[in-house]
């Protein structure tokens, strides 16, 4: 992968790698799911509560995929079916892993291992079956020689992904020797156990071939996210949202959005973010952990962790940062920046303004270029703005200071001081005009050049 990053920690549509694992486990209901690490343990701390860690000691456990899951066998129990996942197989999700247990038990299988069936195989490896339609072996094709001619025309491959009886995979895995190239234990060397063992192992065909894609680079990372966000777009088509444009548009996994809502082009939704029914969001918004009520329109704007309830409208060009609150058909207009406050219902901040660490009332209008000016430099300090209050353009809230209901304030004021409820506050210097100033100055530039 070329990074600091662990491989399984790359993100793909807002979820890391071992996280769209761990999913599919928990949507099988798994009893217990174990994760194998490494010594230098990259995943702690990167876990949700409840999954399990071993570590794959080499020396103890052997490199490979036999030698990682040796290292969680103590966790399996022998009378229950044990499903082996790879951490960096993000397609395979709980249907696939549900169709994959059903296949097991229907039938009666030892083992059972993931399949799909590939127009163009490449070098993975080929499932040769046995006369009754059981698994006779997997064949490998990387290096030439590995499989004859006809087995290279098999499209039925390995998806590395296998269901096991508890007490055959405890009985089998610790034959499975290293005497290989790469000296390493290999999972599906158990198979072939199995099978001498007498036991039968087969095979479930997934409906979708692209399980079997993994990511080894980025360039695959980019494959699989693709297919991830593709079928996100498609759960969201299906259930009544329009995307207008979705090769434009960026969903994660775990966004909902409500029926009747429209996502216009260009737009980045991230993380958990929720959106109502008959919103309409875009063209360019990215909203990132927001939630954006129903029938709310956000247009070319940037939320992060902010709020807007029903009705309420957004930008273009609007900034709502963590804490923002926009209370049902409240406004934050073009060049706005609002946050950590609470802007009531109704109430408009139109355009051009900063509000920070502020509360404002139900119906309020605040003019063009009004800032609350809440830190002095140690400190930050509130604006309380009543209901039905009335702002000059150009006026500066130096927090804390409360304005009352109704009152307004005269443009180009500097407040520092309570306005009553009712009462207009001006605080600005009077105008002063002197006559003949334009004259005396050009009179002041020619002597200068002179």
């Amino acid at each position: 992968m070329r990074s600091a990053v662990p491989k399984v920690l790359h993100e793909v549509c807002g979820r890391p790698l071992i996280g769209w694992v761990l999913a599919a486990a928990a949507g099988v209901d798994a009893a217990r799911t174990v994760v194998v690490d490494q010594p230098a343990l990259p995943l702690a701390g990167h876990l949700p509560d409840g999954v399990e860690t071993v570590v794959q000691d080499p020396a103890v456990h052997g490199d490979g995929t036999g030698g990682a899951v040796t290292a969680a066998l103590d966790h399996v129990a022998p009378d229950q079916p044990v499903v082996v996942l790879t951490g960096d197989a993000p397609l395979v999700d709980a249907d696939v892993v549900a169709g994959l247990l059903a296949a097991h038990r229907t039938q009666g299988n030892a083992a059972t291992l993931l399949s799909a069936e590939l127009d163009d195989p490449g070098q993975l490896g080929r499932i040769v079956r046995a006369a009754d339609g059981a698994v006779a072996r997997v064949v490998e094709t990387k290096a030439a020689g590995d499989a004859t001619p006809e087995e290279l025309l098999i499209r039925e491959v390995n998806a590395g992904v296998y269901c096991f009886d508890g007490d055959a995979l405890r009985s089998a895995l610790p034959r499975v020797g290293s005497d290989n190239a790469q000296r390493e234990r290999y999972l599906p060397d158990a198979l072939a156990i199995l099978r001498g063992d007498g036991r039968r192992v087969g095979a479930h065909v997934a409906a979708d071939p692209d399980v079997v894609l993994g990511v080894n680079d980025r360039l695959e990372l980019d494959r699989v996210r693709a297919v991830a966000q593709r079928r996100i777009h498609e759960r969201h088509l299906r259930a009544g949202v329009t995307i207008v444009n979705p090769a434009s548009t960026v969903i994660d996994v775990d966004v909902a959005i409500g029926a009747d809502a429209t996502i216009e082009p260009g737009c980045v939704l991230r993380g958990a973010t929720r959106i109502g029914a008959g919103a309409v969001v875009g063209p360019c918004t990215t909203a990132i952990d927001a939630t954006i009520g129903p029938r709310v329109r956000a247009i070319h704007s940037h939320l992060v962790e902010a709020t807007a309830e029903e009705d309420a409208t957004i930008g273009p060009f609007a900034y709502l940062r963590p804490g923002a609150v926009l209370r049902p058909a409240a406004k934050a207009g073009t060049f706005v920046e609002i946050k950590n406050s609470d802007i009531g219902p109704g109430a408009k901040v139109p355009h051009l303004s900063y509000i920070g660490d502020a509360d404002v009332g139900e119906g309020t209008n605040l003019g063009a270029a009004t800032i609350t000016s809440n830190y002095d430099g140690f400190r930050k300090h509130r604006t309380t703005i009543g209901a039905r209050v009335r702002t000059g353009v150009d006026t500066t809230f130096v927090a804390p200071v409360t304005v009352g209901d109704d009152a307004y304030t005269g443009a180009g004021s500097v407040i520092t001081d309570e306005v009553p409820p009712g009462a207009l506050g001006i605080a600005r210097e009077r105008q002063v005009n002197r006559e003949g100033y334009a004259e005396r100055a050009a009179e002041r530039a020619a002597r200068a050049e002179d």
